[in-house]
C-alpha cells in the first residue's frame, strides 16, 4: 500500500508542476540587479469589458492602486494567440515580427509554420525581433517564461535563464508558486522579468461563446487567480511591477463556413486557414477578382492595396491575395473532406479589432513605478515592450510600439 502510494504521489506530482529548463545565462549584473523587476500575466482571451461584464474583484482592484485601460487595450490584426503575444514582447507588428497568423505558410521558406507543432513553434527560424527576455538577458539581466507564445525558441540569439515548455494541464496555482520561487532566488541569479501565460478564459469563450455562464466562471477563478498571486509578491517585499493583459477579446462567432473556393479556383494555390497563396502574379489577381463583392461577409485585397491601418501589407507569409472578415464570420479557404470536417467554434477572435470593439483585450498595472489611478484610453499592444523597457532601464532599438500612449501609467521621476 505505501508503495502504491508513493507511485500515485509522484504520477500526481508530475502532472501538477513541469520541469524547469535551466539556460546557462550570465548572471545578473551589479547594475541589473538594483533594477525593480516586471511580471507580465497574460489572460489569454480576457475581454476588456469582462471585468465589468462578470465582476473581477482583484483586476478592479490592481487597476484602482494602479492603471487601467477601462476601454481596453487595442490586438494587432490578426487579432489572435500567437501574433498579439508576439506583438507585446516584441514591440512589432505580426507583418514585422513574423507570426502573421497561428498557422500560415512561408512562399521563400515553401514550409508551414504550425503554433501547435513544436518543430515550426520551437524554431527560432520563423521569428524576428528582440523579445523581452533576450533584450534583459542580452543586457546582463536574468529573465524567466512560465510559458509565453515564442519563449521555448531562441529568438534574437537568446533564450530566458528558466523556461517551461507548454503543457495546459499545469494548474494555475502551480504556475504562480514557481513564479515566486523564481524570485526568491539569490540575487545575481533572480530573474528581473517573469512572463506567466494563462489560457482558461480563452478556452471557455471558444466552446461556450462570451456570453456563457462557463466563461464568467473562468474569469472569476482567474481573477483570484491573480489575487493569489498579487498576495504571494507583496509578501517578498521586493519593487516589483505586476501587469496583468489580455492577447485579444472575444465574439460570438456566426455561421455556417464560409469557404472562399466556392467562388474561386484555389486548386494551384498553397492556403492555410483563410490565408490564400497565390503561385503566380496572374493567379493572384483572377482570385482576387473572382472574390472581389463575391459575398457581404468578407472584403478581398491584393496585399499591396490592405488598409495601411492593419499593419499587413509588408510580409509575404499574409499571402496574396488577403481577405479580412467583415464580422464574426468563419472563413477558411477550402473545406476539408467531409468526414475530416469541424465545426466552428461558438466563439472566435482573430477579427479586426477597429470593426469589433469586443476584439479588445484588458490591461491592468500595479507597483512602484505605476502611478494609482491612471487611466488610459485605448492604445496598441505594441506599445507595453517600450513601457516594461522604461521600467526595466533596458536600450532598445526600432519597433513599431511608442511609449508616448502609455507613459502617462508611470510615476514622474522624483524630484531631484
Amino acid at each position: 500500500m505505501l508503495a502504491l502510494l508513493l507511485v500515485l504521489a509522484g504520477v500526481c506530482a508530475a502532472q501538477s508542476s513541469a520541469p524547469v529548463i535551466e539556460v546557462p545565462n550570465a548572471p545578473n549584473s551589479a547594475a541589473q540587479q538594483a533594477k525593480p523587476y516586471v511580471v507580465l500575466v497574460s489572460l489569454d482571451g480576457f475581454r476588456y469589458d469582462y471585468p465589468k461584464k462578470y465582476e473581477a474583484p482583484n483586476l478592479v482592484a490592481l487597476g484602482r492602486r494602479g492603471a487601467s485601460a477601462p476601454e481596453g487595450m487595442i490586438p494587432a490584426y490578426p487579432s489572435s494567440t500567437f501574433p498579439n503575444h508576439l506583438a507585446i514582447v516584441t514591440g512589432l507588428y505580426p507583418e514585422h515580427h513574423g507570426i502573421v497568423n497561428n498557422s500560415f505558410y512561408d512562399p521563400a521558406l515553401k514550409e508551414r509554420y504550425t503554433y501547435s507543432d513544436q518543430k515550426t513553434s520551437l524554431d527560432g527560424r520563423w521569428y524576428s525581433g528582440t523579445p523581452l527576455w533576450s533584450l534583459a538577458e542580452k543586457q546582463g539581466m536574468r529573465a524567466a517564461c512560465y510559458f509565453w507564445p515564442g519563449s521555448e525558441a531562441e529568438i534574437a540569439g537568446a533564450r530566458p535563464s528558466y523556461y517551461v515548455h507548454f503543457d495546459p494541464s499545469i494548474p494555475v496555482d502551480k504556475r504562480i508558486d514557481q513564479i515566486i520561487s523564481w524570485l526568491k532566488l539569490p540575487a545575481a541569479q533572480r530573474p528581473h522579468f517573469l512572463t506567466l501565460y494563462i489560457e482558461d478564459v480563452d478556452g471557455a469563450g471558444h466552446q461556450f461563446g462570451p456570453d456563457a455562464p462557463e466563461v464568467a466562471a473562468a474569469v472569476k477563478h482567474v481573477d483570484a487567480e491573480v489575487g493569489t498571486l498579487a498576495q504571494k509578491l507583496d509578501a517578498l517585499h521586493l519593487p516589483i511591477d505586476l501587469i496583468v493583459i489580455a492577447d485579444h477579446g472575444m465574439e460570438k462567432e456566426i455561421g455556417p463556413w464560409v469557404n472562399l473556393n466556392q467562388w474561386a479556383d484555389l486548386s494551384q494555390a498553397e492556403t492555410a486557414g483563410p490565408l490564400i497563396y497565390a503561385k503566380t502574379e496572374a493567379d493572384a489577381q483572377k482570385i482576387y477578382e473572382s472574390l472581389n463583392g463575391a459575398s457581404d461577409k468578407f472584403k478581398v485585397y491584393r496585399r499591396a492595396s490592405i488598409p495601411a491601418a492593419l499593419h499587413y501589407d509588408a510580409n509575404p507569409r499574409t499571402g496574396d491575395p488577403v481577405v479580412i472578415a467583415t464580422g464574426p464570420y468563419p472563413i477558411r479557404a477550402i473545406a476539408p473532406p467531409p468526414d475530416k470536417d469541424r465545426p466552428f467554434a461558438v466563439g472566435a477572435h482573430g477579427f479586426d479589432p477597429a470593426i469589433m470593439p469586443t476584439m479588445k483585450a484588458i490591461f491592468f498595472a500595479a507597483g512602484p513605478d505605476i502611478r494609482a489611478g491612471a487611466e488610459l484610453p485605448p492604445f496598441e499592444n505594441v506599445d507595453v515592450y517600450p513601457l516594461i523597457a522604461k521600467i526595466l532601464g533596458l536600450e532598445i532599438g526600432a519597433i513599431d510600439g511608442k511609449l508616448s500612449p502609455v507613459e502617462s501609467a508611470l510615476k514622474p521621476p522624483p524630484q531631484k
